[in-house]
């Protein structure tokens, strides 16, 4: 992963790395720098650029991405390089472009000992960028970008292309390209390695009315002139699978040239969890009869068997299984003898068509839903097809493979989401994800072997650039990624798309965005979420936003103008409009709270909704008419104020507002003051010898990084996850993949002081992120006691009702409440026992009087702490 450099260089290396604008997010290491050196391949110098030399029997993807580094060269320098395609052409300074074992020239270099090829055979995926002295007659000196494969020397053009300043997401987010006259690239052999997963792709879905109303504005529909973008987009962040488009689309049917140009660029393609042998839905019409093996077989068998024939040598996982027609159960309780013969057929459909042994071609099995309990029950899977486990649908995984189970050939994938059309509600509008949650989740499959398949629902693509580069990033190295550098990646990306400016800043701004998003879907949100009486709640939210608006308007107005449009996509829109959101909600929950006590004021917000509301929509307008000249109309139409079940209503609804007539002789009466919130009082006793968090106002509210004392283990250790949850950060124990731990006076804990004045018996509610039991057994376990008492063990997943998972996933938080005597008042030391991996402790709440804790969405405040 990091390149070698001779010695001699690695003091021009450490001065120089700093001279280059970007910053590279999976690879911070630059390997292109503006300063010429003996040593160093001029890219671009002194108003020239490199000749290009690419056989014309390689790849024909790996020539079309030949053309993209022509046209990044240029759009950096504005000049052209020359193209040639014989040695005998060159001359002087050349990038030569090839793939070991397709290439002539490539496989000439290696064969006269000028490339060492050891690095690349039989790799998958990896290339090697290298500086050549000498290689032909007539060449002073040659880059070298030689691939393993067709996708390794594609990702080895794109780098460079990163390297000299071109964002994956200049399309498109529109970050601009920023012009250098002069570009050189550092001796040494520059590469990534292979990928620690195999398949990294995402899936387009839920695409009505934003995606699918673009696309057939710009391209005419989900074509291949729109997939050309989207293909781009994946290998620039060195992904390489994808699903396409899927509601009422028909990627093989609707062009037939999707397929063709998908297999140019190496681009693997599936199709989603529930739509076999690579069939869309959408294909299947009323006229084949009932979606039923049962009923039917005889359709849905000739039905796959075109599917197979259609699909022919183009590298595809074909996806297997069978859910119900629409993505539904397919029977009511198990049916898992079915689906064994189901698979059974549909691998027998394979090898008949491929004429090759059914495990020649890459095959996935979806967990998805009820097919996870047929697993669960003994269902038997063929060993070489890839297991792919899945989350709830709202970022929490839902099985892993046990510890000790048997290695699978097929291996196992993960099913993520960003987006979701389903209960307890869709979320789809605007990015609510935050990447520590992304990067504690997918780490933990990683540890527990989850590497064949990572695929993530990002919906529309826009508007979440953000976490699907960070997914595909931490994909292709999850080993790179930890608690401690998720806030480098802010800071990276921000550095790659702005060109440096402001990075900390925006880095900032992104972080606290999605946490606040986080807390609870917009399309969630209502005026009974955030209290306007205690603690301040609502008018903190308001203000957090608040401050987020002016920090972001701030950037804007010192921007440089060719970045603005890229800063209002990826940073300004999502903080004006969720924001704005918020406020509105707000605003309505001090309408009805005033409108019931009788005051003017009530009248003043429900203009204020009104206002806000508007806003809203000027907002979206200004994303769909205005920004980058009409570039993205539509793209921001998902539906998202007014929802009242799971489905989202068909317009934005403004929220319902009271308004109250008032006597006009009354008018100088009637309080127009917002006076309604009530706060902590202040503590008013001898603090002389008080240790720890102390109570107040009948309880202590605790963040749960702000332990006393962390007590590790050799084999596991309390690790901080900064910024996690809901409102400060979250605190777990790694390494994930270990079995649980007994509970001895050794133990790794958290200890946190505290001190009552109060005795007799309390609450203890310890706060969690919503992890889901993904192992055998009961459920995750933790212990909890105070001072020497023996430890209460808890169960996380204690109530795995459906009712119970809606309203955790609802808060994004899981609440597990324990119950404890105090003998007397005084100091005391709370104690946190690790038994289970993966539960993710937030805050802790200490009830000491019954009823005192007010009504809020995020719970009291910290209390005030005395060490």
């Amino acid at each position: 992963m990091f390149f070698k450099i001779k010695t001699s260089y690695l003091v021009l290396l450490l001065f120089l790395i700093g001279l280059s604008t970007n910053s590279y997010a999976i690879n911070p290491e630059k390997y292109v720098v503006n300063q010429a050196s003996a040593g160093n391949f001029p890219l671009i110098s002194k108003g020239k650029t490199a000749s290009i030399l690419v056989d014309d029997k390689d790849y024909v993807g790996v020539l079309k991405v030949a053309a993209h580094l022509e046209n990044d060269i240029f759009q950096v320098s504005d000049l052209h390089p020359k193209r040639i395609k014989k040695i005998a052409e060159a001359e002087d300074f050349v990038v030569i472009i090839g793939t070991l074992g397709k290439s002539k020239i490539i496989n000439q270099l290696a064969k006269q000992g000028k490339i060492t090829t050891i690095e690349l055979q039989g790799k998958w995926e990896k290339f090697t960028t290298q500086i050549v002295e000498n290689p032909f007659k007539g060449i002073k000196k040659a880059l070298v970008i030689a691939g393993s494969d067709k996708r390794g020397t594609i990702y080895g053009i794109y780098d460079l292309s990163n390297q000299i300043g071109i964002s994956p997401w200049y399309y498109w987010a529109d970050v601009p390209v920023k012009k250098q006259s002069e570009l050189h690239v550092l001796p040494g052999t520059h590469s990534q390695g292979e990928p620690k997963v195999k398949y990294r792709g995402i899936f387009i879905n839920d695409e009505a009315p934003a995606l699918s109303g673009w696309a057939f504005e710009k391209f005419g529909g989900f074509n291949s002139k729109f997939y050309d973008k989207v293909f781009e987009l994946i290998l620039r962040m060195k992904g390489n699978y994808l699903w396409p488009a899927m509601w009422g689309r028909m990627f093989y049917v609707e062009d037939p040239q999707n397929a063709v140009l998908a297999d140019e660029y190496g681009i693997v393609m599936g199709t989603s969890h529930h739509e076999p042998l690579t069939r869309a839905h959408a294909e299947w019409g009323k006229s084949n009869g009932k979606w039923d093996f049962n009923t039917n077989s005889e359709a849905l068998i000739k039905f796959w068997k075109d599917g197979i024939r259609r699909m022919g040598n183009k590298e595809t996982i074909v996806t297997v299984g069978m859910r119900g027609d629409g993505d539904e159960p397919m029977t009511e309780g198990t049916a898992i003898e079915l689906l064994e013969n189901i698979v059974k057929t549909q691998r027998n459909i394979i090898a008949e068509v491929t004429k090759k042994p059914a495990e020649a071609t890459p095959q996935m099995w979806a967990l998805y839903k009820e097919v996870q309990d047929y697993y669960d029950k003994g269902m038997t899977v063929p060993d070489d097809v890839t297991l792919l486990l899945c989350d709830d649908n709202w970022g929490n995984i839902r099985k892993l493979p046990e510890l000790d189970a048997k290695p699978r050939k097929g291996g196992y994938g993960i099913y993520y989401h960003y987006d979701y059309v389903g209960g307890p509600r869709n979320y789809k509008w605007i990015n609510t994800n935050q990447i520590e949650r992304t990067w504690e989740q997918m780490d933990l499959a990683y540890q527990y072997g989850v590497d064949k398949i990572w695929i993530v629902n990002v919906g529309d693509i826009k508007p979440m650039e953000f976490p699907i580069e960070f997914f595909l990033d931490m994909a292709w190295n999850p080993e790179k990624f930890n608690a401690g550098n998720l806030q480098d990646y802010y800071v990276n990306w921000a550095k790659e798309n702005f060109d440096n400016q402001f990075a900390e800043e925006i880095a900032t701004i992104l972080k606290l965005y999605t946490k606040y998003n986080s807390r609870r879907k917009p399309e969630l949100l209502d005026a009974k979420t955030f209290s306007v009486i205690n603690y301040n709640e609502a008018d903190r939210i308001v203000a957090e936003y608040q401050k987020l608006v002016e920090k972001a308007n701030s950037i804007n107005e010192k921007l440089k103008p060719e970045y603005k449009d890229a800063f209002y996509q990826l940073v300004l829109f999502p903080v004006l409009a969720s924001a704005n959101l918020n406020e509105m909600y707000v605003a309505t929950a001090k309408n009805h709270l005033y409108a019931d006590q009788g005051k003017a004021i009530a009248n003043e917000c429900a203009e204020k909704v009104k206002e806000l509301f508007e806003k809203d929509a000027k907002l979206t307008n200004y994303y769909h008419t205005q920004l980058a000249n009409g570039k993205w109309n539509h793209m921001m139409s998902q539906t998202h104020i007014g929802y009242d079940n799971w489905q989202q209503p068909d317009k934005n609804v403004i929220p319902k507002t009271r308004t109250i007539e008032i006597p006009h002789n009354a008018k100088a009466r009637i309080s127009t003051k917002d006076n309604s919130s009530k706060v902590e009082t202040a503590i008013n006793k001898n603090l002389d010898n008080v240790l720890g968090f102390v109570e107040n106002d009948g309880y202590i509210s605790i963040e749960s990084k702000n332990y006393s004392k962390a007590i590790n283990s050799d084999s596991v250790k309390w690790t901080i996850i900064p910024n996690l949850g809901k409102t400060n950060s979250g605190i777990t124990i790694k390494p994930s993949n270990i079995h649980p731990i007994g509970i001895s006076e050794q133990s790794p804990r958290l200890e946190y002081n505290v001190h009552f004045f109060s005795k007799g018996k309390i609450k203890v509610k310890a706060y969690f992120s919503p992890t889901i039991n993904f192992k055998i057994g009961d459920g995750l376990k933790y212990g909890i006691g105070f001072d020497n008492e023996k430890p209460q063990i808890m169960n996380l997943n204690a109530d795995s009702s459906e009712k119970a998972w809606a309203e955790s996933v609802a808060n994004n938080i899981k609440i597990i409440t324990s119950t404890h005597e105090i003998e007397k008042s005084g100091n005391h030391v709370l104690k946190f026992y690790a038994i289970d991996p993966a539960l993710v402790l937030q805050k802790i709440v200490i009830e000491t009087e019954a009823g005192k804790v007010l009504e809020s969405y995020l719970e009291p405040p910290e209390s005030f702490r005395k060490e």
